[in-house]
């Protein structure tokens, strides 16, 4: 028989599996998976990924705003433009395991 109690005080508090469900609704858009793939590659302004993906300002400044909420970009502002990049290893690290598990 499985001691529940056991796995139960192995698993993350409750407000941390809801914080990793919304970090997965994030991912779970094509788009934004898109724009990350780019800044894996290279930091990149708004007009960058507006050329790259064949998207209007509007919708890839949009989807910027999500991913910067929720920590997964960061942005640096040089002059007039803005320059985009991964916040840290972790997010490439996510990016390249999913990669890898979906082409098997």
């Amino acid at each position: 028989m499985i001691d529940t109690d056991i796995i139960k005080s192995r698993m993350p508090d409750t407000t941390i599996l809801y914080d990793l469900a919304d970090f997965f609704k994030l991912m779970g858009d094509s788009t934004r998976i898109q724009i990350l793939w780019a800044l894996e590659e290279n930091e990149m302004c708004v007009g960058d990924l507006t050329s790259l993906l064949n998207m209007t300002k509007s919708a890839v400044s949009h989807q910027l705003k999500i991913l910067r909420s929720a920590k997964l970009v960061k942005a640096e502002k040089r002059g007039k433009n803005v320059f985009y990049s991964l916040s840290d290893h972790h997010v490439k690290t996510v990016l390249e395991m999913a990669l890898e598990h979906v082409r098997e």
